[in-house]
């Protein structure tokens, strides 16, 4: 069977000296040295100044929200994972929905624009299957309303633009280390900023809002264990070499695939890519699904990254009390999208053989 994905490991013996290390100190969280440690060279790796080590992906979008004073109107995009929208009405706030650009997939600034009102405080967008956002261009908007940014950036580890690292953006930007993530923590995630101050809130944040006897804010539990630590401490080396094989595989797909009859999303000028997922798109979702289903006798298992389009959620348009909102782009492109198997070790006649089935059903 051939998954979407397949979680890189790293040498069993590697990972148990870390584990070894565990076991003698007792020192299974709440900021324990390995956390410490990784949390210090993912700083160094990124160039970041600001950055926390958290237990996932969703909660530091949260923590992003809460962070921020946001209360009222978000800006966000419908193509992205559910946990996106999920965390703006998680926290009480309102999802107002701009359509995604056609080449690329990611929120259209000129849709953003369009839906500022008087209620609006955020802008929260995605990183697209490791293709950055138009940066500037939200930014321009952000500053001439007084709102702020923050980036979804599950997609974005290891991608840099313009020298920097995609995940150093926006007033916040936060990362997945889900273990599906070109670099993972079996379960896991990070947050960033720009100041001082807020990394301090969001410290507090993660911690139940306390250091030690003294009592400040609010928080929640947002901290991760040692053994995820461990794992990324095993995993960030490797990152450059997974991300070249994930390259090599990238580049077979571009070879083999038939793409008279394809489409694929466009790449950002001045990118460093991180090879994230491969998405192709199809001409029609029932073309879509018959190759799906034409995989799957196979034994091959693509998925439709990402469907359905957020914005037609019924109970997203109950909870957050707005009726749909059409974004006839990002609809489309849910429908027709599927991401094909990635991964560092993913064989060539494997490559091969996915190609042809798609190519012969087209």
């Amino acid at each position: 069977m051939i998954n979407v994905t397949k979680s890189y490991l790293p040498d069993l013996d590697e990972y148990v000296e870390h584990l070894k290390g565990i076991w003698d100190r007792v020192y299974l969280t709440n900021n324990g040295p390995l956390s410490l440690r990784l949390e210090q060279e993912l700083r160094d790796y990124l160039g970041v100044k600001h950055l926390w080590f958290c237990s996932n992906g969703t909660i530091v979008l949260q923590m992003a929200i809460k962070a921020l004073g946001i209360t009222k109107e978000v800006i966000t995009t419908p193509f992205s994972y559910c946990a996106t929208t999920h965390t703006i009405i998680w926290e009480q706030c309102t999802p107002v929905f701009a359509d995604i650009r056609p080449e690329d997939y990611t929120i259209d600034p000129t849709q953003i624009e369009r839906q500022i009102t008087e209620n609006t405080e955020a802008i929260m967008a995605t990183h697209v299957y490791g293709n950055p956002c138009q940066i500037e261009a939200i930014q321009r908007i952000a500053d001439k309303h007084h709102l702020k940014v923050i980036y979804d950036g599950a997609h974005a580890f290891g991608a840099t633009y313009q020298g920097k690292s995609v995940l150093s953006y926006g007033d916040i930007s936060t990362c997945s280390f889900h273990a599906t993530k070109v670099f993972h923590t079996v379960e896991g995630g990070l947050i960033t900023c720009q100041t001082d101050e807020m990394a301090n809130q969001l410290s507090l944040y993660r911690s139940f809002g306390h250091r030690n006897d003294d009592y400040i804010d609010i928080g929640i539990n947002a901290k991760n264990s040692e053994v995820h630590a461990a794992m990324g401490l095993c995993n960030l080396p490797k990152v450059p070499d997974l991300i070249a094989a994930r390259e090599e595989r990238f580049g077979w797909y571009d070879s083999l695939l038939d793409w008279s009859r394809l489409s694929k999303p466009t790449r950002m000028g001045d990118l460093e890519y991180n090879y994230a997922y491969y998405p192709v798109v199809f001409r029609s979702e029932a073309q879509m699904l018959g190759v799906r289903d034409a995989l799957n006798a196979v034994g091959v298992y693509p998925r439709r990254y990402f469907y359905p389009s957020l914005n037609t959620l019924p109970f997203v348009q109950k909870l957050s009390g707005r009726s749909l909102q059409p974004c006839p782009v990002s609809e489309d492109i849910a429908l027709r999208v599927l991401c094909l198997p990635l991964y560092p070790d993913l064989a060539q006649a494997d490559a091969e053989r996915i190609s042809r089935v798609i190519n012969e059903n087209l």
